[in-house]
């Protein structure tokens, strides 16, 4: 039973994953990213997400692991902490408040008890570098107030700083400006580039720096597409430069490699450069990653690299500039027009994607199945270039096919349009084209849906558009002499007075087809295409439009401009009640009656569930969202919830989600942030806590009842202990962390007993040869040998030693186990 906790609004996957740069664990086996309000470990060899680290309120702005231990992790946030993680069991080992929003981090190998954060203090423009020393403490939490200023007027981004030379100096940039900050001399120099508004210097702005690891040597990534290689800036005056230019577009990010022999480089090339020994000569590349590489990452070990993508994608490289991972993260297209549907088959969530393509994205693991090719043309990155848009796509209910339809409009007269049929193929498990409409509509289509009823034998399509009509598409057989084949035709075209069509939608059973004309519903009866009735209230165009469904598909809904919620009987034919409500998405639960509508006010947007039989509202909540609400969908439940209370009974069988003006992905939950957080090394001390891992096999609850066992059954001599366990937690204690370790004395009588076996602990053959023996002493009329095995399979291993010692002293049983050892082999050969 679940709860009664108030709903609040939670991410839910989908966040940023190429925010800021990604970090390597010391052994190269887990990469880190920060994702929204959450820190996730990846594994670099399987790609999966190992561990996710709760435990930050507001946005998580860095990530670095610590340098004095290389089992643990530092992050920071817009909430004030500093968190330090055990990232191998996801346990928060310690949170440091500082105070201040936090908007980048950099942890430095000499600094033994700091780390260096980027702050604003005053203008929410100016930055600062600052040092902040983290106490030592026993207690879970500690204000850590002890901030040392190190470099004023930086960039925000932590791109443009960078420690050098094993931490002797830092390298901050922004706008046309170098400041190098000397920890041992306490001297700031500063180096400025030419910011002339002419052609040869418009472009010299800083995007980001690289610091040579062992080296006085500081690279600098500039909007021009150049890199320049800084020496000698010890003196203000003597400094020189050296320029390396490829990119033909600002340069994203720069990286050394751990020697310091090669420079990584990347833009919106999608290509990474690989500089060796700094020159122009000597490059390598790693072309066609897919879209423009935001950052770049070394390894500590020196064998892998990272790019994160502004596709939320980050690739895992061999030192050889072989790709050997990819980790996709929920796409955010420019403008997703096709709004969020939900595969029947996968129970996926899809939407627009990289440009031209469908995602797939489980909402389950937060990561991406994979990706529909739609437009199939090669996308050419340009911004003065119109592109094909993919505006429109609609499933079937059983998922068999897809309609999508993609668009290109150069000049007013000028619009391409292209309507496509996917059918889904078993045997590749994905989709495949099976129609091509060009030009189904004159001009822009407003809307399509599928006929959605179980019942319905023939697959239907409807689409509306501008042009003042509505076709329905129905799928005929087009075979032939030579192949046997299907494809889709129009059978009927519909019109209100050249009105032009907004919405369409189905009723439940299929039966009745509802089109709005801008002000005007008009019903349809589906099999002869008749107009049954219209609804015309004069309240502005019709926004949205849906049916009622199961208990409520008498009822039809529409939503207008004018910022009216209509709601029509179609049994009486006339308007059951109409409310004053600025509706911006309107979606029906496919699994009840329930209607959940987003409405816009002047502070936010506002939840509205309610049934369409019944005037008051099943629940309310006020600023869902700050910002406008684009989207929303409901997503049925593999296993139902159990909401006592009337007011969440909306969310037991389907999962509310939306998506936002800035594509945040959100839903409802009624979890506190208590029952969402890892176990904390304060839980980890107690018995209930303690993670179903190797260890809890060692120090469970339940190894203390098989104890207990052994203690109450002294009699009993046959004891079967689960080696199956056993196993896997000796060989895991070895390669466990010792922090996270109980102490060696109360340990090591658990562990030696886990070592032991019982000595009256028979092995799986002398049990049926016991039995045989016991069969023949009660019947010489006993089964066949396989017969009675099979039968000793089904009983309990611990009830059946129980009866055999019920039979057999200890005497007689050790005569049994000297007779079982004499060789009788010299019995063949007579």
């Amino acid at each position: 039973m679940e709860e009664e906790e108030s709903l609040r609004v939670v991410r839910c996957g989908g966040s940023e994953l190429n925010f800021r740069r990604a970090v390597f664990s010391a052994d190269s086996k887990y990469i880190f990213c920060v994702s929204g309000d959450f820190v996730k470990v990846y594994s670099t060899a399987t790609e999966e997400c190992v561990h996710i680290l709760h435990g930050h309120s507001k946005l998580v702005t860095g990530v670095q692991p610590n340098p004095n231990n290389h089992l643990q992790l530092y992050s920071c946030s817009l909430d004030g902490t500093i968190k330090l993680w055990d990232y191998l069991d996801g346990i928060l080992i310690k949170t440091f408040v500082v105070g201040h929003k936090l908007h980048a981090l950099f942890t430095v190998a000499h600094a033994e008890d700091s780390v260096f954060v980027t702050i604003n203090k005053e203008k929410p423009d100016v930055f600062q570098l600052v040092s902040v020393k983290l106490p030592k403490s026993s207690s879970q939490e500690i204000e850590a107030k002890e901030v040392s200023f190190v470099l004023d007027y930086i960039n925000q981004s932590p791109k443009c700083i960078a420690f050098g030379n094993e931490g002797e100096y830092v390298a901050a940039a922004r706008d046309f400006y170098l400041s190098v900050y000397f920890f041992k001399k306490k001297t700031t120099s500063r180096f400025t580039l030419s910011s002339s508004k002419n052609k040869k210097h418009a472009k010299n702005d800083f995007t980001c720096v690289a610091c040579h690891p062992k080296e006085d040597c500081i690279a600098s990534g500039h909007r021009d597409g150049k890199i320049r290689l800084w020496r000698n800036f010890d003196d203000d005056k003597k400094y020189t430069y050296t320029c390396l230019h490829w990119h033909h577009d600002m340069v994203m990010d720069l990286a050394f490699s751990v020697t310091g022999t090669s420079l990584l480089s990347g833009g919106r090339e999608s290509v990474l450069v690989e500089w060796r020994d700094a020159t122009e000569k000597n490059k390598e590349f790693l072309p066609r990653l897919g879209a423009t590489i935001e950052h770049i990452s070394v390894s500590p070990a020196g064998d892998l690299f990272c790019t994160s993508h502004s596709d939320n994608k980050i690739i895992v490289i061999h030192r050889n500039l072989e790709a050997s991972a990819i980790i996709q993260g929920l796409v955010k297209d420019r403008n997703i027009f096709t709004g969020l549907l939900i595969d029947p088959r996968t129970s996926a969530l899809v939407l627009n994607g990289k440009p031209g393509h469908l995602q797939f994205y489980s909402l389950q693991s937060d990561k991406q199945l994979y990706n529909l090719d739609i437009i199939q043309q090669e996308y050419i990155n340009d911004s003065d270039l119109i592109q094909i848009e993919l505006t429109k796509a609609a499933f079937d209910c059983q998922g068999n096919w897809l309609a999508t339809v993609e668009q290109r409009q150069e000049k007013e007269t000028e619009l391409e349009l292209q309507m496509k049929l996917w059918a889904y193929n078993k045997k590749t498990q994905g989709f495949v084209l099976n129609t091509r409409v060009g030009m189904p509509h004159e001009d822009h289509i407003t809307a399509l849906c599928f006929c959605k009823a179980e019942k319905s034998e023939n697959p239907t399509l409807v689409t509306a558009s501008k042009d003042g009509h509505f076709k329905v598409w129905i799928l005929t057989d087009d075979s032939d002499i030579y192949r046997k084949a299907f494809g889709w035709t129009c059978d009927f075209v519909g019109s209100y007075h050249k009105y032009q069509a907004t919405n369409c939608c189905f009723s439940e059973d299929g039966s009745l087809l509802a089109v709005s004309f801008e002000e005007i519903v008009t019903i349809w009866d589906s099999e002869t295409w008749e107009l049954k009735c219209t609804f015309c209230q004069r309240a502005g165009k019709i926004r949205h439009l849906c049916f009622g469904r199961l208990t409520c598909s008498k009822y039809l809904l529409g939503a207008t401009e004018n910022d009216f919620l209509c709601c029509w009987n179609l049994l009486s034919c006339e308007l059951e009640w109409s409310t004053k409500l600025n509706v911006k998405v309107m979606e029906t639960d496919p699994n009840s009656e329930n209607i959940a509508a987003i409405a816009q006010s002047s502070v936010g947007s506002d939840l509205f569930v309610f049934k369409p039989s019944e005037p008051r509202p099943l629940y309310i909540q006020k600023t869902i969202s700050r910002e406008e609400v684009h989207w929303g969908v409901f997503v049925p439940r593999d296993v139902p919830e159990s909401f006592t209370s009337e007011a969440y009974q909306w969310l037991n069988r389907s999962q509310f989600y939306f998506l936002t003006k800035s594509q945040s992905l959100l839903t409802f939950s009624a979890k506190s942030p208590e029952e969402k957080l890892t176990p904390t090394s304060k839980q980890l001390l107690a018995e209930e806590s303690l993670p179903t891992t190797p260890f809890y096999f060692i120090l469970g609850k339940h190894r203390q009842q098989q104890d207990e066992t052994l203690n109450d059954s002294s009699g009993n001599e046959l004891v079967q202990l689960p080696l199956t366990e056993n196993i896997p937690a000796i060989s895991e204690l070895l390669h466990t962390p010792a922090h996270v370790l109980p102490s060696a004395s109360f340990l090591c009588s658990m562990f030696i007993n886990s070592l032991l076996l019982s000595k009256e602990t028979k092995s799986a053959e002398e049990i049926p040869d016991d039995v045989d023996m016991e069969e023949e002493r009660k019947s010489d009329d006993s089964d066949e040998e396989n017969d009675f095995t099979e039968k000793i399979q089904d009983t309990d291993t611990i009830d059946l030693g129980e009866d055999i010692l019920h039979q057999l002293s200890k005497s007689e049983e050790k005569e049994l186990r000297k007779l079982r050892k004499v060789d009788y082999s010299w019995i063949a050969a007579l």
